[in-house]
């Protein structure tokens, strides 16, 4: 029991940030109303407002009464996240946000434009503490967790971007939400849970986004992927292997010293058998350190029976770093031998490399202007 705890503790922050109506049930946002002396439907008002309206802005609540609202704002929408400043790229198909929080630390998340769909990429946590060395992210180690709240805004904020009209395409909704930026999701469990509840609960109590649009990364916290298969919540599940060999893995993703491949894999199976999801195994292809041929082979007769997915990732090199890309033709050679085995694989699409788009580099960059 002791290890379980180590995984899921709460960084110690020095100030908590305020809770938002992001951070509770919608029971309980009906419980504040009541204690502020209001009726218990003003809590889900502002929440109507919030999640079906995408508004924080008082200004615009016409339904609550006029002397009511900024009271009923300060006590349910505090100010959580402040954009530093934005990135675009690919004819500005892509944008990256650095957002700086209540305490004064630095996040990050992406939206992503494509002709069926518009994506979010969040932080969970401000840093991470899962220490792999070819990630920008975790070069930084963790500074703290996030609140729901502070996650869920991520999420609005790019939702209000894509209804804006202000994008190439026009207006658009936010379609899917990857649990894919800074920080270990499953190692910041509770926060996650409430944030993927304001996601799939429908209007007014949440975004009512599928949870088929839905993916929580994680690189192989064992007990997180078990607590999560019973949530009932069915997101996809995906696991950032980079190798299918324990030798190798215990260096590049050093949590594997504690939950081995096959125990991580086992995990995934029992997610997908609970779930009916499919899993996607997420692989940053290397260059000369995890992309030989016979890892493909290893990697293809691991997962040949299993209902899994492989996303090849060219890695997106951070300034300084050793690790760099594979070479195309190692690239489209493990692609050959995994789909030999049956194994379905796609090689995810490289975006934002010109705007410190890898995890963690923006945040890395404003910090060392400081």
């Amino acid at each position: 029991m002791t290890e379980l705890k180590l995984v899921f503790d709460e960084p110690v922050q020095k100030k908590k940030a305020p809770r938002h109506l992001a951070d509770m049930t919608p029971e309980e946002r009906r419980e504040v109303s009541k204690e502020m002396g209001l009726p218990a439907f003003r809590g889900t008002q502002v929440a109507t407002h919030y999640f079906t309206h995408l508004s924080d802005n008082p200004d615009e609540w016409t339904d609550i009464p006029q002397d009511l609202r900024a009271t009923i704002a300060e006590k349910f929408t505090p100010k959580l996240i402040e954009l530093v400043t934005t990135r675009t790229t690919d004819n500005g198909m892509t944008r990256k946000d650095l957002w700086k929080l209540h305490d004064g630390v630095l996040v990050e998340s992406v939206l992503m434009l494509y002709p069926d769909r518009a994506t979010v990429c969040i932080s969970s946590q401000a840093g991470c503490g899962m220490n792999c060395p070819f990630c920008a992210t975790g070069q930084g180690g963790l500074t703290r967790n996030l609140t729901a709240g502070e996650i869920t805004e991520q999420i609005v904020a790019a939702a209000r971007v894509c209804a804006s009209g202000a994008l190439p395409v026009g207006q658009t909704r936010l379609s899917n939400i990857v649990f894919m930026g800074m920080g270990e999701p499953l190692a910041n469990y509770n926060p996650v849970i409430q944030t993927l509840k304001n996601i799939t609960l429908p209007n007014p109590d949440g975004l009512g986004i599928s949870a088929r649009s839905v993916t929580v990364s994680t690189v192989g916290l064992v007990n997180g992927i078990e607590k999560l298969t019973e949530e009932g919540i069915n997101c996809t599940l995906a696991v950032s292997l980079h190798t299918p060999d324990d030798e190798l893995r215990d260096s590049l993703v050093p949590i594997n010293e504690r939950f081995k491949i096959r125990e991580v894999l086992a995990a995934a199976d029992a997610y997908e058998k609970k779930t009916g999801r499919r899993y996607s195994i997420e692989y940053a292809l290397i260059r000369d350190i995890n992309d030989q041929s016979w890892r493909a082979d290893l990697l293809g007769r691991l997962l040949k029976s299993r209902n899994a997915h492989v996303n090849l990732i060219p890695l997106n090199p951070t300034p300084g770093s050793k690790w760099t890309a594979s070479r195309r033709e190692d690239e489209q050679e493990f692609v050959r031998i995994l789909e030999s085995y049956g194994v379905p694989v796609t090689v995810r699409d490289t975006r934002g490399r010109e705007i410190d788009g890898a995890c963690g580099q923006l945040a890395a960059s404003e910090k060392a202007k400081n």
